[in-house]
């Protein structure tokens, strides 16, 4: 059996200048977890597949397509193919997610 120790496995800054850590992939599903810091920004983006995001830890923004909300943890969001996403780190702490694309891009 394969544990994935989230916390264990390194991190890095990718291409939105948000650390990120990728837990899981194959071809059916991709599983990131994204670390974001008081004021970073993960900025408007759509992608082709479905996607949903669980909070891990801490609050903060998140739009999906026109509706933006807080959310905090324990919080799961879908987002359907097509649609733009983002995340803000916009309530003074940080704000752990796991984000799930499906199937894996």
């Amino acid at each position: 059996m394969e544990v994935i120790k989230m916390n264990e496995i390194k991190g890095s800054t990718n291409k939105r200048g948000v650390t990120s850590k990728q837990l899981h992939k194959n071809e059916d599903v991709k599983i990131m977890n994204l670390i974001l810091q008081p004021g970073d920004l993960v900025p408007a983006h759509s992608v082709p597949v479905n996607v949903f995001f669980y909070i891990v830890s801490g609050k903060g923004t998140l739009q999906i397509g026109d509706d933006k909300q807080i959310v905090k943890a324990t919080d799961i969001v879908p987002c359907p193919p097509n649609t733009e996403m983002s995340l803000k780190a916009d309530q003074d702490e940080e704000f752990n997610v796991i984000n799930v694309k499906t199937p894996s891009l």
